[in-house]
């Protein structure tokens, strides 16, 4: 039996998550059907993180075991032309046996983007959250280094998580505006539940002036009611995972 790795593309817009749910359209049991197909095999797939609804992937990782002996190399245009348009398998290797997408890990990169325009724009709306009120980037991009770094993020953290840990290392984060479209990225070694919408969602604040306490002291409160609120879902893609 092969234990495989694949990484996966989606656009989350119709799909309850990453996670297979008994009564909703979830991108796990969209593939694992896939495969059934292809192989009349019952598998299950693992990812690398559950992605909620409404949240895009650029890069995400899962593994799976299979006894089939179907090439690699063709596996991923078999899956895809049983697949839905808005999930593609774009890459497929044979891995060790104790390979696992999710405890394998090393780094995760996330991205977000807001289009900070007055008025709407009905290409970006599915992608992108917006934002119509005018945002200090500069104060953005000044705040945003006080994440570099280990911290404890207990703070940014949705009620609901059982985590105990809160302790994360972020290792990178960029604020870039092109036109009316503000890209962040984040890279970190892990990320908590709804953490990275929080980010956002407090810089959001800190640009609009809402929030007039430093980010720093904002981190060493701990406390999820000094940040900002969560951003929306359908602003964020899961873009590379590293091992």
């Amino acid at each position: 039996m092969r234990n495989l790795k694949v990484t996966i593309q989606y656009n989350g817009k119709n799909y309850c998550g990453w996670q297979k749910q008994p009564d909703s359209l979830g991108i796990q049991g969209t593939i694992e059907n896939a495969i059934y197909e292809i192989t009349k095999e019952k598998i299950k797939i693992t990812g690398s993180g559950r992605t909620d609804a409404g949240v895009h992937a650029l890069g995400q990782v899962a593994n799976f075991k299979l006894e089939s002996k179907i090439p690699t190399e063709k596996l991923p245009n078999a899956l895809n032309a049983k697949l839905p348009k808005d999930i593609s398998i774009i890459d497929c290797i044979e891995v060790d046996e104790e390979f696992h997408s999710r405890y394998s890990a090393k780094r995760k990169r996330y991205r977000y983007l807001i289009y900070n325009s007055s008025y709407r724009n009905p290409i970006y709306k599915d992608m992108s959250y917006h934002v119509k009120y005018d945002l200090d980037l500069k104060k953005m991009c000044e705040e945003a280094k006080s994440l570099i770094g280990e911290h404890d993020f207990k703070g940014f953290m949705s009620s609901g998580s059982s985590v105990n840990d809160t302790i994360r290392t972020i290792y990178d984060i960029t604020l870039q505006k092109q036109d009316n479209l503000i890209i962040l990225e984040v890279e970190g070694n892990g990320f908590l539940y709804n953490m990275v919408r929080i980010i956002v969602g407090t810089l959001v604040d800190i640009g609009r002036g809402r929030i007039k306490e430093s980010l720093k002291n904002i981190i060493d409160s701990k406390e999820r009611g000094m940040c900002g609120h969560t951003a929306p879902a359908h602003g964020l893609f899961l873009k590379k995972v590293d091992y």
